[in-house]
């Protein structure tokens, strides 16, 4: 087993980390918050206000023998709608924005690969808004985050698959 690890921001983390979580290869998600520029402020109290810059984004963790990085973030662009800015469904501000954060250079290549990638595909009429950035410090998300939609199966999210 190879094991790497990515961090993808898609909005509400809850459903983000559903759909992910399920895909061969993946071997654990965490739900977190990523990109801001404080500790103090990673906390849900704080970043669900938006000030704070964080976006709440989850962890994954993966096996590249079974599931490549590639296939993870053209996967990452099935799950939400790239062209929305700050948004996805009715979550509105910047911590539910559409990012990738990269741990090497590597993967910011394969991830500017990937979303020219989808770009061109013509499958979304509309730029692609992901923003491509150095990972930044992940917090994990509070308790009650964690495996948010296996504790409550009616809960809310707005992510879903798309062909």
């Amino acid at each position: 087993m190879s094991e790497q690890k990515a961090i993808l921001a898609a909005g509400c983390f809850w459903g983000v980390e559903e759909l992910l979580r399920a895909m061969p290869g993946v071997i654990r998600t965490e739900v977190g918050y990523c990109g801001g520029t404080s500790a103090e402020d990673a906390v849900y109290t704080k970043v669900k206000t938006g000030q704070t810059n964080h976006a709440e984004a989850v962890l994954i963790h993966f096996d590249s023998d079974v599931l490549t990085y590639k296939d993870l973030l053209r996967a990452f662009f099935k799950l939400h709608d790239p062209t929305t800015l700050n948004q996805q469904g009715n979550d509105v501000g910047t911590q539910y924005r559409s990012a990738i954060f990269y741990f090497d250079e590597n993967q910011k290549t394969a991830a500017l690969e990937i979303k020219k990638e989808v770009q061109e595909s013509g499958k979304w009429m509309k730029p692609l808004v992901t923003q491509i950035q150095e990972a930044a410090p992940f917090y994990t998300a509070e308790e009650y985050h964690q495996d948010y939609l296996q504790k409550n199966p009616n809960g809310y999210t707005c992510h879903y698959w798309r062909e």
